[in-house]
């Protein structure tokens, strides 16, 4: 009775909440602004990501998690503390169960980082679950029987692919080639191409304006401002898209070779269901223009973009909580997990 179930998808560039009952709560970009004199949190979320690059020097905005894993442990519990505590506002429970994604192949350590996250910022219980069954149970598939099904899920900081069966993963890989590679690809073109700094605000700008991977009909144009390296001055560009597909294939290809070396590693008998059932494509690279018919040429499969594959992740975890009643509470010894 006064317990409150929640769910947290704790993503590179985004954090999705969910309560159970309730449904998603809460969107917001995984960004924290921190007073560095006395490492108060000034905001969290969007207000948080409004103050990248135009911050004084006392505070700084930070994104405490890096390529899927958690890069500063006590600003990322002074942000999942903000967030539980928006969750839990204006209620009466005295005990938080909380259930949060963690990618495929997570390490030891990696793991016991998210879970002290997780408790110093007030968690009862922790449960975990892996990004790629989440992504999948939110993406409609049906993964309990005994056949093959394959989830791409396309994040900020990582692509994550696996072959799921029987309920839980066969074989699964995760690599550092998503949405944010994608931004700095386009940072790292414009400065060798045009002598011209951006930022990584304008970067995600460019690439949903006019970025893809496979050329489009009515293909335009962007301005694009930063500063010039030559003389340190303001300088405005102008950039068309097909010079930001050309920045930006490589990463694509990386998701295209992981995906070839993850059905290496797939049985025979599930690499069959696959070829008739195709790929399930999440999270937010997935909007990429032509990410799906660029993985379905590469590969010969058919490709389904999820609805809605940005929140593929947090209705997994909602579905999960719904019919989860009882958590697993994970202590940690000598460097080993226990249930």
């Amino acid at each position: 009775m006064f317990t409150r179930d929640i769910g947290i998808d704790l993503g590179t560039a985004n954090t999705f909440v969910c309560i159970r009952g309730k449904g998603i709560i809460m969107r917001e970009p995984s960004v924290v602004a921190y007073d560095v004199r006395n490492d108060a949190v000034r905001a969290v979320g969007t207000q948080a990501k409004e103050m990248i690059g135009r911050t004084p020097g006392s505070i700084v905005a930070v994104k405490p998690l890096k390529d899927g894993v958690i890069a500063d442990l006590d600003v990322t519990a002074a942000m999942l503390k903000r967030i539980i505590s928006v969750a839990l506002r204006g209620s009466l429970f005295s005990r938080t169960r909380v259930m949060i994604c963690v990618p495929a192949g997570i390490t030891e350590v990696e793991t016991r980082a998210v879970y002290d996250a997780t408790k110093q910022a007030g968690a009862t219980d922790i449960d975990f679950i892996e990004v790629p069954l989440a992504a999948a149970i939110g993406g409609g598939i049906d993964i309990s029987g005994a056949s093959g099904n394959m989830v791409v899920d396309i994040g900020g900081g990582t692509t994550e692919i696996a072959v799921i069966s029987l309920g839980d993963i066969v074989t699964s890989q995760a690599i550092r080639a998503a949405g944010d590679h994608f931004d700095e690809a386009i940072i790292n073109h414009i400065a060798r191409n045009h002598n011209l700094v951006i930022g990584d605000r304008t970067a995600e700008q460019i690439k949903l304006d006019i970025g893809s991977v496979l050329p489009y009909q009515d293909e335009g144009s962007i301005e694009v401002k930063g500063r010039n390296v030559v003389d340190g001055l303001p300088k405005n560009i102008t950039i068309v898209a097909s010079e930001i597909r050309e920045a930006i294939v490589d990463i694509a290809t990386e998701i295209i070779d992981a995906i070839r070396s993850t059905f290496e590693r797939t049985p025979p008998e599930l690499a069959a269901d696959i070829l008739d059932k195709g790929i399930v494509l999440t999270g937010g690279g997935a909007l990429l223009r032509g990410m799906g018919e660029y993985i379905s040429n590469e590969t010969g499969l058919e490709v389904r973009i999820a609805e809605n594959p940005i929140d593929c992740v947090v209705k997994g975890i909602a579905k999960r909580l719904e019919t989860n009643n009882t958590f697993d509470t994970y202590v940690f010894r000598r460097g080993k997990k226990y249930r």
